[in-house]
């Protein structure tokens, strides 16, 4: 019996040693937040068991009050302010929210507390104590970077000024004369920013684009307001001038050869970069190989390079309404590494052996080297399939077949398929837009989806499986992750949807059988996209990451971007390090590949406001043509100031403000998602079809304002 006393006392002195340490630990670097795993290697604890001790102690110092924990399992000294970086987004007159990586919830900052900030600026903030608020709050401490502002002349001579408008702010800033630069009324400039209080700025003019309203110069002005640029510097050109167009023999002897191989490509009409290819060919077993064939840029674009740099900067190529600022120069997204047709081309292919149903029996992965012998456009593929005629009709048809049973296979474990609606433009030769159309999506873009979505699937899943039973986390890898839904946001979505007359109910089945069964009553209906588009913005967002976690909306267990490595880094990060794990190489480096996620992450936030505002601005400037018409749309959105309606015929939205109302006082109820007139009662709901007539357009704000009819 008294044998058994010392263990326990040495053990309570352990679990007391372990607290006095981690306080210690916590107090000496005060702003610097800890993960339990970073606190073991710190106390140099290894043990598992040790490793329980310490997870125990940390839940009795946080009930204490000694330590606090924040986002992503961080522990920190309670009295320690805690900063984050981020982005400006304003929102609001009244406030702004900045958007930071690290953070799950957008943080809040007043007015008062911006420190003039303006929108996308990036900022330092310190978040401010909870107390009991649903959203963090903070203050921003320092401006790190000013975001280029685009800002139109209003006053020339001696003492220039520009209006700069960004989203519901307005300033004006007053330039710096320029001996050699003329400015006149209405001109477009790029604007470096030297002072701003009370909305009130002082500014140099670093770039003069022209008069506004010309549609290069709106298109450079919108690229420069997201920093794009579509020409490289000098010397990244002069060093692609040294690539091989060329493919050796002794490459060719290093690879598979699959040339002899029927083997084509799918794009759209005008594209020019051509990241993927289809092989189909009959086995004798009565099965099908189909191969998914990637161009393999990672042979030609080597780590550290100077066009390596330059690619990582840019992460992804960015699309507008009438260019690409591609991610790569024209020699290597164009021509070397683009699978054009008759010309032989270096790959990295999966490649799967199938039954008529789309059951898997064997998947390969590696280099090959291919042939492409046809390009289809979307519509020529599509055309062969409906008239069952045409190259590779019969081929084009099985793949079809192939793609829909994996879908429907994708369908059954509880794949998400809401599709959001894209717009194309009829420009003419000035850039003038002449017609606005909704993209049809037709069976032949399903099909290339659903072969790259396989791929990307078998080649995530190939990486995730090479983790080996003794390891904690298996070797590197680019992962895109998808979170489960916030219960709260789906409960609104579905209330919402219940209103409208489509009873579901949500609370006795998953969550993809209850957007199936959504999918299915909607499908055809004039508010099909609204509700689409709602049922997306309830989701999480999907993001890149060095953690193997599944991928809810496609219900895949692990999941990448493998199939476009000419206008996404990642994918380019993917082939890497794919190729080096075929060779049986191992590499384990998740801190550095989690910030190249994090910054991938910002990269593509980044292109698609870019390509919003060049769609947007194409919209209003095509609208304000349209002023004596009456309109029907939609109702795509409400809050306590503004009616969102988007044309049924082409897609613009536009608003119409509540005080525009003039028949009564409308007060938004948005639990009911509507508005109401206080006297007459009378309601505007999210779907409801109305007719309106234009009452304004803003080409600087890329707003549309509309007239009720």
């Amino acid at each position: 019996m008294q044998a058994s006393h010392p263990p326990n006392i040495k053990k309570k002195k352990s679990v007391q040693n372990y607290a006095t340490r981690i306080v210690h630990t916590l107090q000496k670097e005060p702003n610097q937040a800890y993960t339990i795993q970073q606190l073991c290697t710190v106390l140099k604890v290894k043990i598992k068991s040790d490793k329980a001790k310490v997870k125990k102690v940390l839940l009795d110092l946080l009930q204490e009050g000694m330590i606090k924990k924040i986002s992503k399992g961080r522990y920190l000294h309670p009295t320690a302010p805690i900063y984050i970086t981020g982005r400006v987004d304003y929102v609001h007159t009244e406030y702004a929210y900045i958007v930071a990586p690290s953070q799950p919830k957008d943080v809040l900052v007043r007015q008062n507390n911006l420190l003039s900030a303006l929108d996308n600026d990036l900022v330092k903030v310190c978040l401010l104590p909870t107390r009991g608020r649903r959203r963090p709050e903070g203050v921003v401490v320092e401006i790190i970077e000013r975001n280029t502002i685009i800002g139109r002349v209003t006053v020339a001579g001696k003492q220039p000024q520009a209006i700069v408008e960004q989203k519901r702010m307005t300033y004006t800033v007053l330039l710096e004369k320029e001996p050699n630069l003329i400015l006149q009324k209405n001109d477009k400039v790029v604007i470096t920013l030297t002072s701003m209080l009370n909305r009130q700025g002082t500014g140099k003019v670093v770039q003069h684009l022209g008069q506004a309203g010309l549609h290069e110069v709106e298109m450079h002005a919108i690229m420069a307001e997201f920093g794009l640029k579509d020409t490289f510097p000098e010397n990244v050109l002069e060093s692609t001038q040294n690539i091989p167009l060329v493919i050796t023999e002794e490459e060719i002897t290093q690879r598979r050869d699959l040339r002899h191989i029927p083997t084509f490509t799918i794009d759209p009409a005008d594209a020019k970069d051509f990241d993927d290819a289809l092989s189909y060919q009959p086995l004798a077993n009565g099965r099908h190989q189909v191969g998914i064939h990637i161009a393999d840029v990672s042979h030609y674009v080597l780590p550290e390079s100077l066009l390596d740099k330059e690619a990582y900067a840019r992460n992804t190529s960015v699309y507008l309404v009438d260019r690409c600022i591609p991610m790569l120069p024209e020699l290597l997204s164009n021509v070397v590494c683009s699978l054009r047709p008759n010309e032989p081309k270096l790959t990295l292919s999966a490649i799967f052996e199938l039954d008529a149903t789309g059951k898997i029996y064997d998947t390969w992965l590696g280099e090959t080297i291919i042939y492409s012998d046809k390009r289809f456009s979307y519509e020529e593929a599509q055309a062969a399939i409906e008239r069952q005629s045409g190259d590779f009709y019969q081929a084009l048809t099985l793949l079809n077949h192939l793609a829909q049973q994996l879908r429907t296979k994708r369908s059954e474990k509880g794949a998400i398929n809401f599709e959001t609606r894209s717009l194309s433009f009829e420009l003419d030769a000035t850039g003038k837009p002449l017609q606005v159309m909704p993209k049809v999506r037709t069976d032949a873009h399903r099909l290339i989806e659903e072969f790259m979505l396989l791929a990307n699937q078998a080649v995530a899943t190939h990486v995730a499986k090479l983790k080996q039973k003794q390891e904690k986390e298996g070797p590197t890898f680019i992962y895109r992750t998808h979170d489960d839904p916030d219960p709260d946001k789906l409960h609104t979505f579905f209330l919402f949807v219940n209103q409208l007359g489509y009873k579901i109910n949500s609370t006795n089945k998953p969550v993809y059988k209850a957007m199936h069964e959504l999918e299915q009553m909607i499908q055809g209906k004039q508010e099909e996209h609204i509700i689409q588009a709602l049922a997306i913005r309830s989701m999480a967002k999907a993001l890149y990451t060095t953690k193997p976690d599944p991928h809810f909306a496609l219900a895949f267990t692990h999941y990448t971007h493998f199939t476009s490595p000419i206008r996404r880094y990642s994918d380019l990060l993917a082939h890497r390090l794919l190729k080096k794990y075929l060779k049986g190489e191992r590499i384990y480096d998740n801190a550095s590949y989690e910030q190249k996620c994090q910054y991938a992450v910002e990269r593509e936030s980044l292109a698609v406001h870019a390509e919003r505002a060049s769609i947007k601005y194409k919209q209003v400037e095509f609208i304000q043509n349209l002023k004596e018409e009456t309109l029907e749309g939609i109702i795509s959105g409400l809050t306590e100031w503004n009616i969102y309606i988007e044309i049924l015929s082409n897609g613009c939205e536009g608003m119409v403000r509540l005080a525009d109302l003039t028949d009564d006082v409308y007060v938004f109820e948005a639990d009911s998602f509507q508005v109401v007139g206080q006297r007459s009662k009378k309601c505007y709901r999210l779907g409801d079809i109305v007719k309106v007539k234009v009452k304004s357009c803003d080409l600087d704000k890329r707003h549309i304002n509309f007239w009720l009819c």
